[in-house]
């Protein structure tokens, strides 16, 4: 059995709800899994403990890349979370209709390499809520679970 962290970022629900089904995939198949929104945490040693985080953020923008406002500063003080040599994936509720449709994965993977986190499986990007994707969301949990 394995630990994970997943923190979310969610202004509308949409991402919080992908987190809660990851969560209950993640412990339906025995791992420990600790689900905090990102509005209740800070960054300094969050992943202390852990063998494996998710991190789910919404984001938006036409010309920039805007992540959702609790996130916003986890992101900014990554550095501090202490993910070196940690497994991390990423996930992230959208609108295809922005620029940077779920761009909070790709910024997230690339924060996380410059950090010597180990990227376990490509990020999860969904149009929506949960109720969206019920397989991609279940294919993304299997590639996390292989990894753990």
């Amino acid at each position: 059995m394995s630990k994970v962290l997943i923190v979310y970022g969610s202004s509308t629900g949409n991402t919080e709800s992908i987190a809660q089904k990851l969560r209950d995939i993640l412990a339906e198949a025995g791992q420990e899994v600790d689900m905090r929104n990102a509005a209740e945490v800070s960054a300094p040693g969050l992943a202390d403990g852990f063998d494996a985080v998710l991190l789910g953020c919404s984001a938006w923008g036409m010309e920039d890349l805007e992540l959702q406002d609790d996130f916003a500063p986890l992101f900014e003080e990554m550095g501090s979370m202490n993910l070196s040599g940690k497994k991390l994936a990423a996930f992230a509720s959208g609108d295809s209709g922005y620029e940077h449709f779920c761009g909070a994965v790709p910024a997230i993977e690339a924060r996380g390499r410059e950090l010597g986190a180990v990227i376990m499986t490509e990020g999860l990007k969904v149009e929506g809520d949960a109720s969206a994707a019920p397989e991609d969301i279940q294919d993304f949990a299997g590639e996390v679970l292989k990894q753990l």
